[in-house]
């Protein structure tokens, strides 16, 4: 079985994580604070903070702007339940929006018929790696989150996600862009950001006796991060070539494939087959691949809330096939011939 997603470890992260453990600080230490600095200097910002997941380090980033339950966040609806638990987590109502569905990410027009006197901010995941329209959500002067758990390296016009908002988190989760196990990052030109969720991050030691959260990363998990991080680009060329392969052998099929921006890391390959992609999922899983649909359920459906055609479509016809860096070519091959065969089973069955 060709798995849907897996991280890729090799050498250089069992050796990081050795040294760490013969060191015996297999906490929050050195390694942490190392990582942290490495992240913040190659996006160009003065500030990052690791945290034990995307989540925690968005639920901090929530708190360190001071939202809470008299206020609105609006998220997309086609995109995980982290974004819907971190707003809950702080007493705020979210608020779905729409995609665009070209990209599958956040369309800036229905944000902005959404808005109200209580948002107080808008999250904008660059989703399966490609960036959001940026420019259009600065238009509406509302403070803007970047979730950059699936674009780690992505770029908007040549300038690193996570560089565009008043913060930004990123998810190192184990089939992430880059992997710690679990974990997160915060990003942001924000002193009081930064120190705000610093002092949330740990609750021990302290002045005061407010609610805190262990959300701290390890020694370990950071050494993995850091080896991740030297090989993020050699990562990511991986992914472009893969994707290149697919658009060239599936591009005569009849389903839309992904968007070939250049900036574009293709952390997920998604292809809209214009019809449900059950079939698809359950064939491919008989020829041996893991394929799935990209979002498990969209988030307006948890709220039972109507009035969402282009999320509902996405979700419905999307298929989104192996990519990652430890692919095979001899994979890929099998990927692409399955992909092809399956879906030319699927579509004369449905026509018989």
């Amino acid at each position: 079985m060709i798995p849907h997603s897996r991280p890729t470890l090799g050498q250089a992260e069992i050796e990081q994580v050795v040294k760490v453990l013969e060191s015996g600080h297999i906490a929050q230490g050195e390694r942490v604070h190392a990582f942290e600095q490495e992240f913040a200097r190659r996006h160009g910002l003065d500030n990052a903070l690791c945290a034990s997941s995307g989540t925690a380090a968005l639920h901090l980033v929530l708190l360190a702007l001071k939202i809470g339950p008299k206020n609105e966040v609006i998220i997309p609806s086609y995109v995980c339940s982290a974004l819907l638990n971190a707003v809950r987590y702080v007493g705020a109502t979210p608020v779905p929006a729409e995609i665009d569905p070209e990209t599958y990410n956040l369309a800036p027009a229905d944000v902005k018929k959404r808005l109200t006197k209580r948002t107080r901010a808008i999250i904008v995941p660059h989703l399966f790696g490609l960036a959001a329209d940026l420019e259009g959500f600065s238009e509406l002067d509302i403070p803007i989150i970047e979730d950059c758990a699936q674009a780690t390296g992505a770029t908007y016009k040549h300038k690193p996600v996570g560089t565009f908002g008043k913060a930004a988190i990123f998810s190192f989760y184990a089939t992430k862009v880059m992997t710690t196990g679990e974990g997160g990052m915060i990003v942001t030109n924000s002193r009081e950001i930064i120190d705000y969720a610093r002092d949330f991050r740990e609750y021990d030691k302290t002045e005061t006796d407010k609610i805190r959260f262990n959300y701290k990363m390890t020694d370990i998990q950071a050494a993995i991060g850091l080896a991740q991080l030297e090989r993020l680009e050699s990562f990511i060329r991986r992914r472009r070539t893969i994707a290149q392969k697919y658009q060239k052998a599936l591009s005569s099929i009849g389903f839309r494939l992904p968007p070939e921006d250049p900036e574009h890391i293709y952390f997920r390959y998604v292809i809209d087959l214009g019809t449900d992609s059950a079939p698809m999922i359950r064939g491919l899983k008989g020829k041996g691949i893991q394929s799935a649909r990209p979002i498990h359920t969209p988030l307006h459906r948890y709220l039972r809330r109507d009035g969402y055609p282009k999320t509902d479509e996405a979700w419905n016809q999307c298929l989104s096939i192996p990519i990652y860096p430890s692919l095979t070519d001899q994979e890929i091959k099998r990927v692409i011939k399955s992909v092809t065969e399956t879906y030319e089973e699927v579509s004369r069955a449905g026509n018989s």
